[in-house]
Formats: C-alpha cells, structure tokens, sequence
C-alpha cells in the first residue's frame, strides 16, 4: 500500500493540477459557484431552452430579483444565452451556450460522485 506524505500506509492521491502555482478553482467558483447558477446551468443543460416563468417554477425557493441577477450574471460570463423575441407582452428565452454545455459531464461526474457516496 502506498504511503502518504505524512509517512502513514494509506491511498496515495493523484497530484492537484496546479501548474506553476495556478489554481483555477477560485475563477471556477466564482464562475458557477453559489446554489442557484449550478442549478440554472443544470436545468438549461439537461432541459433546454427556457422561458423566465419555467425557470423560476423549477427552483423552488429562488425569487424573480435573485432569478434575474443570476440569468445575468450567467449571460455576462457567456454560459448563457438570452433571446429576446419582439412581441407584446416580450418574451424571453435562455438557453445554455456551448460553453455551459462543456459543462455537462462535470454535472454527470457529480451525480456518479453523489449515488456511490451514499
């Protein structure tokens, strides 16, 4: 069995993907940290395109102020898009980008991590 740095027998873990002192998670975190954007991102990836009213349907407890601020925020750092059809009332459709895309087997690697944890 493998030892660890402190010299005990036990896992020996992969080394962080840190190159040069770089850590990406910070930039991650403030990315698509927090608990309304994963599920935003989770829902548009998985879902689809979504009108604001669906959005905030599927989020139980989120409220339109806390909806909007995150839509936007997600909007401005490119993981979603929003489509504004010209019609009276207007409405509104976000969709997930390529980008946020990107993200879905993270999501799934997050589901396995969750089921074999329990």
């Amino acid at each position: 069995m493998a030892k660890d740095e402190g010299g005990k027998a036990g896992l020996k873990l992969p080394p962080l993907p840190v190159v040069e002192g770089f850590c990406p998670m910070p930039d991650i975190a403030a990315l698509i940290g927090g608990k309304w954007k994963l599920i935003i991102l989770q829902i548009l990836i998985f879902k689809g395109t979504k009108r604001f009213g669906e959005l905030k349907r599927e989020i139980d407890g989120v409220t339109q102020t806390m909806l909007t601020a995150q839509l936007r925020a997600l909007e401005g750092d490119g993981l979603v898009h929003r489509k504004l059809y010209a019609e009276v009332p207007p409405k509104v459709e976000y969709s997930a980008t390529q980008r946020a895309m990107d993200l879905e087997n993270v999501f799934l690697s997050l589901h396995d991590w969750w089921i074999q944890s329990k």
